[in-house]
């Protein structure tokens, strides 16, 4: 029996996952979930000197069984002090059915498009059906994918990007130009540009939140994607209090996302979450109940998107030829 483990870069991955796929994939991932299929998971952090270590898992049943572990680094000093990402990681992907190890696959890719996806996912059920304008906070590797993302799903005819660093909005603005084809604007004033948007995804590593209600207008959605652990928060708790909330997990939401600071702040409960994203997509709770209503979308990141990203990517690679074969038990 072949035993050999299929070895796949990030320059393989990002070839061989398109972003409308993924998203499929994703609310595919969402839906099982929802609908009550076994998915079995668990994360655990570690924390060491400068930084920590992540690491997720899940199994899905999708075309077979398949475990995926995601293990990520994240040392944000990486960039300035020593040449390195912020973020670096290796997933294993496995079949759930024998055990038998599949493939090994750079995290990063992976980890950036399946982000994008579940937020496109979000955004297609929550997002008002005429939304044509967001606004995009946070101008580094994820807002790339989000773009691409966001847009698969809404026909966008305008888009604001900020950061502050004012350098790097210009030039993230001047690439999404070559790549798409609606209007695309530098926005010096975050207020401004948010209440004139329909969809906003925040994107950043802030510590302190920075998005509050008088930042957005009626029936806007948000993807708050940035707070994934304890000490990151990009909304204010003022307005997830006005805000119907849609978590990915409620769990971890309420442990390491924006959530769990509106919690601390005691201006929300548990039961004030509406629903959790399976829920919406499988149709079990509600989404969006009113084309007034502000949603908030806190993003944790969930181990099922993983399994679907990655399961695409081994199946393709298989078909393609994609990648090298290694025997670990040689």
């Amino acid at each position: 029996m072949d035993q050999s483990i299929r070895l796949l870069t990030k320059s393989d991955v990002e070839r061989l996952l398109d972003i409308r796929s993924c998203i499929d994939g994703v609310e595919n991932a969402f839906r099982l979930k929802g609908e009550g299929r076994p998915s079995p998971g668990g994360i655990l952090g570690v924390h060491v000197a400068g930084g920590g270590f992540h690491v997720k898992a899940a199994m899905l049943e999708l075309s077979r069984p398949y475990f995926a572990t995601k293990i990520n680094a994240n040392f944000p000093e990486n960039p300035l002090t020593r040449g390195l990402p912020t973020i670096q990681g290796v997933l294993m992907l496995f079949d759930a059915s024998n055990g038998r190890p599949l493939a090994v696959m750079d995290s990063m890719a992976i980890t950036t498009l399946r982000t994008a996806a579940a937020s496109a996912v979000a955004a297609s059920f929550l997002a008002r059906r005429e939304a044509r304008t967001a606004t995009f906070v946070g101008c580094g590797v994820q807002a790339r994918a989000h773009v691409a993302a966001i847009s698969a799903v809404r026909e966008l005819q305008r888009a604001f990007v900020f950061d502050l660093d004012a350098g790097k909005a210009t030039i993230f603005a001047a690439e999404m130009r070559t790549l798409h084809a609606f209007e695309i604007l530098v926005a010096t004033d975050l207020g401004r540009a948010t209440r004139d948007s329909d969809i906003v995804v925040t994107t950043t590593s802030a510590k302190r939140a920075f998005l509050g209600r008088d930042h957005l207008s009626s029936g806007a959605f948000v993807a708050a994607v940035g707070a994934d652990n304890e000490h990151k928060q990009e909304i204010e708790v003022d307005l997830l209090h006005a805000s119907v909330i849609i978590a990915d997990d409620l769990e971890q939401c309420a442990t390491i996302g924006d959530l769990h600071h509106a919690l601390d702040a005691r201006v929300v409960t548990r039961s004030d979450v509406r629903a959790t994203l399976d829920e919406v997509v499988a149709g079990v709770k509600p989404g969006r109940i009113s084309e007034h209503e502000i949603i908030i979308f806190d993003s944790t990141g969930m181990a099922i998107e993983d399994v679907a990203a990655a399961s695409i990517v081994f199946e393709r690679a298989i078909a393609d030829g994609a990648g090298l074969d290694i025997q670990l038990g040689n």
